[in-house]
């Protein structure tokens, strides 16, 4: 059995006992909500915090504020990820981001987890998400204590991916988080919370806490449609080695305005196929326009063998989850790809 470290723990009853606390511990405490990555990561000594600190018994961090369809929803980052799946104003507004937390690990561990610790994430890699014993035999990696990247070993950097399911959705939806700190508030684009570096993923200070998600209208079913397709080799539980996260925009002809498409678990942070944007723009959905779409996300999609299934394989199914992300938005046939994406 894996046990977890010694370590000082405080349970907060409000946002502001949280912040004080962390900004006088400083950064070598960590924040839990639902904790289920950060203790197994503890249990296996990736993350060895001398002080945690509990959000769950913070009532201002939780909760869901979707229904009034004249302005931007607010979610919470302590609200349990089943609590999204199965709230119906959530899903009839925003299904693409319904469907991703759907298909977030088990049922059991989505009653546990958080939004806000879905979008924190840590990065995972073979090498890295291992025993304290197997990763001392092998020599430790550089995302700990180590200085080669086991994946790529004359790199410099980090590669280890990221494996969140709501990042990418929220991403292609345009939707900003709330963080607080001892300092204040500040507003940021979820774009800009993620680093390229498998190790310093998050722009986020370790003083500030994620307290809300924030939605906009434009970006709701009245407005856009939004599709998450999700590869991993189980049809549950396991992590993604490949997602897709599409919302378009489009006219009363059909006509698309805007796009956006989003990669996850293929680099250290949310993929953005840029070039998808202009190609879409101006045109409509048809099958010829995404399978070139498509193409682009292949050229862009450059995993690592650093998990599930072989790099050259996820890269391939890039191009096919696109189209078929695209596909359904468009409302055209979706081939059934295994396993298949998560069902509401």
């Amino acid at each position: 059995m894996l046990r977890l470290p010694q370590f000082r723990f405080h349970l907060p009853g409000s946002i502001r006992e949280a912040l004080s606390i962390l900004a006088a511990e400083g950064p070598e405490a960590r924040v839990v909500a639902g904790g289920t990555d950060l203790w197994p990561n503890m249990k296996r000594r990736h993350q060895k915090p001398a002080t945690v600190v509990s959000l769950m018994s913070i009532e201002e961090l939780n909760g869901v504020d979707v229904a009034d369809t004249s302005r931007e929803a607010r979610i919470g980052a302590t609200t349990l990820l089943e609590d999204l799946v199965r709230n119906p104003a959530l899903r009839a507004r925003f299904p693409g981001l319904a469907r991703a937390v759907a298909s977030i690990s088990s049922p059991p561990l989505r009653h546990m987890g958080t939004l806000g610790g879905n979008i924190c994430l840590d990065t995972r890699c073979t090498y890295y998400n291992q025993t304290e014993d197997w990763r001392r035999a092998i020599d430790y990696c550089m995302k700990e204590a180590g200085t080669v990247c086991w994946v790529a070993p004359s790199s410099s950097r980090c590669w280890a991916h990221t494996a969140s399911d709501s990042a990418p959705m929220l991403c292609a939806l345009g939707a900003r988080l709330r963080l607080l700190s001892a300092d204040g508030e500040r507003i940021l684009p979820i774009t800009e919370l993620y680093r390229d570096d498998g190790i310093q993923y998050l722009t986020k200070r370790p003083d500030e806490v994620v307290a809300d998600v924030l939605l906009p209208t434009a970006s709701d079913s009245d407005h856009c449609r939004s599709s998450f397709w999700k590869l991993r080799r189980r049809g549950s539980i396991d992590f993604a080695v490949l997602s897709v996260a599409a919302a378009v925009w489009t006219d009363a002809r059909g006509v698309v305005s805007d796009a956006r498409i989003f990669l996850g678990a293929v680099g250290s942070q949310p993929v953005a196929v840029e070039a998808a944007t202009e190609t879409l723009r101006g045109q409509s959905l048809t099958e010829e326009r995404i399978a070139e779409v498509a193409q682009l996300a292949r050229k862009l999609a450059t995993p690592m063998d650093n998990t599930d299934f072989k790099a050259q394989w996820r890269g391939l199914m890039a191009a096919r989850y696109t189209e078929a992300a695209l596909r359904e938005i468009a409302g055209l046939e979706t081939e059934v790809l295994p396993p298949r994406h998560a069902t509401l």
